[in-house]
């Protein structure tokens, strides 16, 4: 599930890029969806400031990363599909939800919502990374997540203040690194009682390598729990 294109705006572009890798490697058929609504805000990129009087489409802007091949949000169903995954980017907070502006007060898109209810009802398995794991958290009462660790550390976690908010909305915050480590999926957490797997990726700064293989833990331990 996309929420635009370009991190400030919408999704980021590497972590899209880096799960469609990874589910391809691991064999699954991928669906890309996005909510047909107005972009929160677009932002100029090489600035990273607002574009005054300037509006998008999520669903528009998310066809860019989906080379075209995408669907409204309101057409996924959970009886098409064995998993469900959220890619992290600004959209996320912007556009899937209003967590970037309203923090634990925010109000989650309702087809977001209907998706994340539905797939946790029907036992189908959730990974989320980077800020995303915020919609599970607002959405699914008691949810475990991560978005790595919970104090800023000179600047190596930049978004560490997110893991005090995850709290606030409900969910249970599971400190776990950005960094691949020998422990296997060490970087990606497991609820297994809910089924949402989650990891950091961008809300560290380290180098592209980790966080691809972060996310990889992630999509491998998503494809894990639903059986085949």
């Amino acid at each position: 599930v996309l929420s635009g294109c370009g991190v400030y705006d919408g999704t980021e572009i590497h972590e899209a890029s880096a799960i469609l890798v990874h589910l391809s490697r691991g064999g699954a058929e991928v669906q890309m969806y996005a909510p047909d609504v107005p972009q929160m805000h677009v932002i100029d990129h090489s600035k990273g400031q607002p574009a005054e009087a300037e509006s998008r489409n999520v669903l528009v802007e998310s066809a860019r990363i989906a080379r075209g091949k995408i669907a409204s949000l309101a057409k996924l169903t959970t009886a098409d599909h064995d998993a469900v995954i959220f890619p992290g980017g600004f959209g996320a907070a912007k556009n899937l939800s209003t967590f970037a502006v309203d923090g634990k007060d925010c109000k989650v898109n309702r087809e977001v919502e209907r998706v994340l209810k539905d797939f946790h009802k029907a036992g189908k398995p959730i990974g989320l990374c980077c800020i995303s794991p915020v919609l599970a958290a607002k959405v699914l009462s008691g949810a475990e997540v991560t978005v790595g660790h919970e104090e800023e550390e000179g600047g190596k976690w930049p978004y560490a203040g997110t893991a005090g908010a995850i709290k606030e909305l409900g969910g249970k915050h599971c400190v776990k690194e950005a960094v691949f480590s020998l422990t296997p999926f060490h970087e990606a957490h497991v609820d297994t009682k809910n089924k949402v797997v989650t990891t950091p990726a961008f809300m560290c700064e380290t180098e592209l390598h980790n966080i691809f293989d972060g996310i990889g833990a992630m999509v491998k331990n998503v494809l894990k729990l639903t059986g085949k």
